[in-house]
């Protein structure tokens, strides 16, 4: 099939630069546009404001920055990697000329009619999108993934939950600097330290889990009723978000059948054999000291698309139990969770 033309709103920040770089030679889709608020005009190589580790194809390097408002390029559907005061007037301006918007931003997620996704956790609710184009005659739509530590929590805990029934989940989480942008945290305040407090970001992943292991009612999510409790740290590593959980379920729950219920799980986009889909989504490593941040945040068939988990121990009854992953932030946890969801929505019918 001839490939869909997008574009990417923010492009030249931390994450618009993960896409960039991920969509290029992507089998379906061919990056057409490259926007920015401040850099309209310039060559997208010289308006990239953070100084990454890979390098920027130099057919987009060469592109010109278009401006962020519909009908200043033209494509089938555009990326939002928007900051969330600009993503909450944007987004919409955009859907409502008829494109069709995949955002990581945070002001629509728990809209009720805005699909929350991760591809491999609740493909069935992309059947509100529909519903929203019809409730709010638009000819777009906006479809949403969540807070990049709920996105790797979320894929952790529906295998879990489908098999012993989670009643109470209480994580403790450790963020790279690269979560909050660039230039992210000064580097006095982060060198030699862990910063206890992430602004809105317990918030986050108290409530987005819960929407996206949520089901289908009416026309809305019903949220599921598991206990969810978050205290989120930020440490001074670049990538790769490390998160500890404490669970109690309503079934009994052993160590070795945990490991397996994670290992064989697999979702759609597994089942569909989508570009960006990891084949094993979780990656169980048995081994004392993993998983670590920097030996795994890139793992899996397609790199950083896996979350790999460890550290599988009970907890404190037959009811219980402990364990902990690493998930790439701005992978998995923003720009290659959306594509994968970009992904999915093609394979439905919904773009091209």
């Amino acid at each position: 099939m001839d490939k869909i033309r997008v574009g990417v709103l923010a492009a030249t920040g931390m994450v618009g630069q993960r896409y960039v770089t991920m969509l290029a030679g992507h089998p379906s889709f061919e990056l057409v546009a490259v926007a920015g608020m401040e850099s309209a005009g310039k060559l997208y190589g010289e308006a990239v404001r953070s100084k990454q580790q890979f390098p920027l194809p130099k057919e987009v390097s060469k592109m010109v920055v278009s401006d962020t408002r519909p009908g200043a390029f033209r494509a089938d559907f555009v990326f939002s990697a928007l900051p969330t005061d600009a993503a909450s007037v944007v987004e919409p301006r955009f859907a409502r000329s008829g494109y069709k918007v995949i955002t990581d931003a945070s002001p629509h997620r728990m809209d009720h009619d805005v699909p929350l996704l991760v591809p491999e956790v609740n493909p069935e609710h992309i059947v509100l999108l529909e519903r929203q184009q019809r409730g709010r005659k638009w000819k777009g739509f906006i479809a949403a993934t969540p807070n990049c530590t709920a996105a790797g929590l979320a894929l952790v805990l529906k295998p879990i939950h489908d098999e012993f029934a989670l009643r109470r989940v209480v994580v403790n989480t450790m963020q790279a600097v690269s979560g909050a942008g660039y230039p992210g945290v000064p580097s006095l305040d982060i060198l030699d330290n862990a910063i206890p407090f992430i602004k809105d970001e317990e918030q986050k992943v108290e409530t987005e889990p819960l929407k996206i292991l949520g089901k289908l009612d009416g026309a809305r999510v019903k949220p599921s009723d598991i206990r969810l409790s978050a205290t989120c740290h930020r440490i001074g590593t670049t990538d790769g978000h490390m998160e500890s959980i404490y669970m109690e379920t309503k079934s009994k729950i052993d160590i070795e059948r945990l490991g397996r219920v994670l290992r064989s799980f697999r979702g759609e986009p597994q089942r569909l054999r989508l570009h960006t889909a990891p084949k094993q989504p979780i990656l169980v490593d048995e081994r004392n000291d993993r998983p670590q941040v920097k030996l795994d945040r890139n793992a899996g068939t397609v790199p950083g698309m896996a979350v790999v988990a460890g550290r599988l121990r009970p907890g404190l009854d037959d009811f219980s139990a402990r364990l902990t992953f690493v998930a790439h932030n701005t992978i998995r946890g923003a720009a290659g969770s959306t594509i994968l969801a970009a992904e999915l929505l093609r394979s439905k019918g919904m773009i091209g």
